[in-house]
């Protein structure tokens, strides 16, 4: 379906497509409880709710919550839409199934950015800084046998990921790597991303990981 994405919005790209087909081949249980953090266009938290899950979505920039719940009342489908700082809003609450594309951009910028389109994908020198608050703060929000599908580039760190989640209880694997050919905002950081040894002076292709992690007791 075609989303509205109100000015400042993330429009759906490579990689909602990419955790959307992940969370297909997730088996949910009926009435699913499902969290889409960053929701953006509510795109993830639409395909979750179109296989029956009671769905909740979050973003903290409010254009964001407006697009989701419009994309939702235009699609007939019921979405809890909160606005809040990642799982804030949810704090205290269990879900069998949590998606998240959070920002992962490594940016020249020591810190993300507060305000502007930049925020869904600028994410600190390393692109680290949503993505490690995903491993500390998600972990206590699955029930047994919940699930964690967050996707996220290679140039963010891998295995750090893995490690958190790991030492967070979770067993956590890489289920999927897509390549994608770079969009503007990796085009105008190459010189950079090379000076940090991220590219190489060939690279034409961003690495996009998919990483499952599962609380098995």
């Amino acid at each position: 379906m075609t989303l509205i994405a109100l000015p400042g919005v993330y429009a759906p790209q490579d990689d909602t497509a990419i955790l959307a087909r992940a969370l297909r081949r997730e088996t949910l249980p009926a009435q699913a409880q499902v969290l889409d953090i960053g929701t953006g266009t509510g795109a993830l938290a639409l395909a979750a709710a179109m296989r029956g899950a009671r769905v909740t979505a979050v973003d903290v920039c409010r254009p964001a919550v407006w697009s989701a719940r419009l994309n939702a009342l235009l699609s007939r489908t019921r979405v809890r839409v909160l606005r809040g700082d990642l799982a804030a809003p949810v704090a205290g609450r269990r879900f069998d199934l949590v998606v998240a594309n959070p920002p992962y951009v490594p940016s020249p910028a020591p810190t993300p950015p507060r305000h502007g389109r930049a925020r869904a994908w600028d994410a600190g020198r390393d692109g680290r800084a949503v993505i490690d608050r995903i491993c500390r703060e998600v972990p206590v929000l699955l029930g047994p046998g919940g699930v964690l599908l967050v996707v996220h580039s290679a140039l963010s760190g891998v295995e750090p990921t893995l490690g958190r989640l790991r030492a967070a209880g979770l067993t956590a694997d890489v289920t999927e790597r897509h390549l994608v050919a770079f969009g503007p905002v990796l085009r105008s950081r190459r010189s950079w991303l090379c000076s940090r040894g991220l590219l190489g002076p060939g690279n034409q292709a961003e690495e996009l990981v998919v990483i499952r992690a599962e609380r098995t007791c």
